[in-house]
C-alpha cells in the first residue's frame, strides 16, 4: 500500500483540527451529520462559494483555510453534483480526486455522507481504494525524491457503519495491492526486470498459497515451444514461462474447470532484426504490461481468498537483435505443431502468446482464457487511449468483459474477427505468417492468436494504449497504470465465484 497515505474508518465525528472534508451539491449543503458539526460555520461554505464561483458540480473543490469559529484548520468542500449525478458517483474516482486536493495535509478527517444522507459501506471502501490508488508513486531510483518534504497523510473516513466499511475494504485492499504490484513491474527498468527476475517476483505469490511452476528454456524446448523460444534467442537473458495456480473454489466447484489469464511478458522489445526507431524505444520496458496485470490479478484473487480456481500464465522474454536472433523469412514451429513464417520480428508478442495459449488450453482445459498484451500500435490508431481493444470468439465472455469495464472504468471496445481477416495471415511457405501489413493490424494480430486457442472460449485484450504511458486520471498518476487488474477481478467476482 502507498507510503503517502494511511487510511482508517471511524464513526462520523466532529473534527479536532487538521483538514475536514465534506461533500456538497448545488444547494451547498453537506450531509445532516456534518451540517450539525459545522454549526454556525455552515454559512462559510455558501459565502466562500459565492466568491470562488463554486457551484458544487461533480469533482470540484472549495478550499477554506482557517475557517472562523471552527475546530478544523482547513475545510475542504467537494462537489458531487445534484441528486442524479450524486447517485452515479464513482467512489474510487471521488477518493482519488480528494487525495489530489489534499496537498501537504497530514491529518485529514472525511465526513463520508452525501447531502441527502449517508453513503453505504461499499461506497466507503471504494472511496478508500481511490485514495490509495491516487497516492501511488514509483520513485525508488530517485536519490532526491520529489516528495522528500511530504509526510504521509493520515485519513480518517467517518462512516455510519464502521464494521461494514472495514469488511468491504478487505477485498479492495487486496485489489489495491494487486494494482500496485502491476504498476511496479511495468515501471521497473529493463536492466532490473529481465525474464528470470520477473519470474522470481511472480514466484513470490507462493506465500499467499498460489502454486507456482516456472519452466526454463530446456523445459520449454522439450514441449516444442519454438515460437516463444524463437523470440528470446537473440538475447543473452534466458526466457521463462511462469504458471500461477490459485485453487480457491469450494465444494462441488473445487473440481470445476479453472478460469485462465495469459499475459505477454516481453521485458524489453527492441523490435529484434526489424529494429524499432530510437525515439521512444525506452518505453518498450513496458511491453510486459499484460504479464504484470496477470501477476497483480493473481495476487488480488489470492489475497482476498477468491472462491475460484484460476490460472495465470506469463511468457517472459527479451526481443534483442544479436547474431542469433530470428530473421524475417525464418520459419518457426510452435508447440501446436503449426509453422509460422516470420515477416517482421517486431511482431513478437503474438509469437510468445501462441505457445502460452496452446499450453494453457492443452494442459488445464480452462472454462475460458483471457489474454492481455501490449500487442499493436494499430490499436492506438483505432481507439486512442480510452479503451482497450477486445477480440473474442465467445459472445457471453465478451459481454461480461464489457460490463466489467463499464463498472470499473477500465473500458474495452469490441473489435471484429472474421474469415476475411484470417486469410490475410495465410503464408505461402508455412501454416501462418506473423504479420500482414498495415491494414487491420490489430485484427490480424488477434486472428493469429485465435489459431492457437484450439476452440476454447477466449478473449484477447490489446492494451497497448492503456497499459503504459496512458493519460493520468484521478486514480492513476503513474506511467505504468496497472490496467486490467480491477477489470478482471470484477469479471471473476461477478460471474465465476
Amino acid at each position: 500500500m502507498s507510503e503517502f497515505v494511511k487510511t482508517a474508518f471511524a464513526p462520523l465525528a466532529a473534527p479536532k483540527g487538521g483538514t475536514w472534508v465534506v461533500f456538497v451539491g448545488p444547494s451547498l449543503k453537506c450531509g445532516p451529520t456534518a451540517h450539525a458539526f459545522l454549526g454556525g460555520a455552515a454559512d462559510l461554505i455558501a459565502s466562500a462559494a459565492r466568491t470562488a464561483n463554486f457551484e458544487g458540480k461533480p469533482l470540484s473543490a472549495l478550499d477554506i483555510l482557517a475557517p472562523h469559529g471552527f475546530a478544523a484548520e482547513r475545510l475542504l468542500a467537494i462537489g458531487i453534483g445534484g441528486a442524479k449525478e450524486a447517485a452515479e458517483t464513482d467512489f474510487a474516482t471521488l477518493g482519488g480526486f480528494v487525495f489530489g486536493r489534499l496537498g501537504a495535509a497530514k491529518e485529514v478527517s472525511v465526513a463520508f455522507e452525501a447531502s441527502e444522507g449517508t453513503w453505504d459501506a461499499a461506497a466507503a471502501a471504494d472511496f478508500m481504494m481511490g485514495l490509495q490508488l491516487r497516492a501511488y508513486r514509483f520513485d525508488k531510483y530517485k536519490k532526491k525524491k520529489d516528495d522528500d518534504k511530504r509526510a504521509a497523510a493520515t485519513v480518517s473516513i467517518g462512516v455510519s457503519d464502521v464494521d461494514g466499511a472495514r469488511a468491504a475494504a478487505r477485498s479492495r485492499e487486496a485489489l489495491v495491492a494487486g494494482v500496485e504490484i502491476a504498476r511496479d513491474l511495468v515501471n521497473e527498468p529493463p536492466n532490473v526486470l529481465f525474464p528470470v527476475e520477473f519470474a522470481n517476483r511472480a514466484a513470490g505469490l507462493a506465500k499467499l498459497g498460489v502454486e507456482i511452476d516456472v519452466l526454463d528454456e530446456k523445459a520449454m524446448a522439450k514441449l516444442g515451444m519454438g515460437s516463444l523460444l524463437g523470440v528470446g534467442q537473440g538475447s543473452v537473458r534466458d526466457s521463462r514461462l511462469v504458471v500461477m495456480r490459485w485453487n480457491g473454489a469450494k465444494g462441488r466447484a473445487k473440481k470445476s474447470a479453472p478460469v485462465a489469464f495469459v499475459g505477454k511478458g516481453v521485458c524489453f522489445d527492441t523490435g529484434g532484426i526489424s529494429i524499432k526507431p530510437a525515439a521512444g524505444m525506452e518505453d518498450m520496458k513496458g511491453d510486459m504490461a499484460g504479464a504484470a496485470c496477470v501477476v497483480g490479478l493473481m495476487h488480488a484473487l489470492a489475497s482476498r481468498k477468491a472462491k475460484v480456481n484460476a490460472i495465470g500464465a506469463i511468457g517472459l522474454v527479451e526481443n534483442m537483435p544479436d547474431g542469433g536472433a530470428i530473421r524475417p523469412g525464418d520459419i518457426l514451429t510452435s508447440m501446436s505443431g503449426q509453422t509460422i513464417e516470420i515477416i517482421n520480428t517486431d511482431a513478437e508478442g503474438r509469437l510468445v502468446l501462441a505457445d502460452v495459449l496452446w499450453y494453457v488450453q492443452d494442459k488445464y482445459k480452462p472454462a475460458f482464457m483471457v489474454d492481455l498484451a501490449t500487442l499493436t500500435g494499430a490499436i492506438l490508431v483505432a481507439l486512442g487511449q480510452e479503451h482497450a481493444g477486445l477480440f473474442s470468439n465467445n459472445d457471453e465472455l465478451a459481454t461480461r468483459l464489457i460490463e466489467a469495464g463499464v463498472a470499473t472504468g477500465e473500458k474495452v471496445w469490441r473489435m471484429p474477427l472474421g474469415a476475411v481477416y484470417d486469410k490475410m495471415i495465410d503464408s505461402k511457405f508455412a501454416d501462418v505468417k506473423n504479420a500482414a501489413g498495415r491494414h487491420g493490424g490489430s485484427i490480424t494480430a488477434a486472428q493469429f492468436l485465435q489459431r492457437f486457442v484450439n476452440g476454447a472460449p477466449w478473449a484477447h485484450l490489446d492494451i497497448a494504449g492503456v497499459g503504459m504511458g496512458s493519460p493520468s486520471s484521478e486514480i492513476n498518476q503513474s506511467w505504468g497504470s496497472g490496467w486490467g487488474v480491477r477489470l478482471l477481478d470484477r469479471l471473476v467476482a461477478n460471474h465465476y465465484e
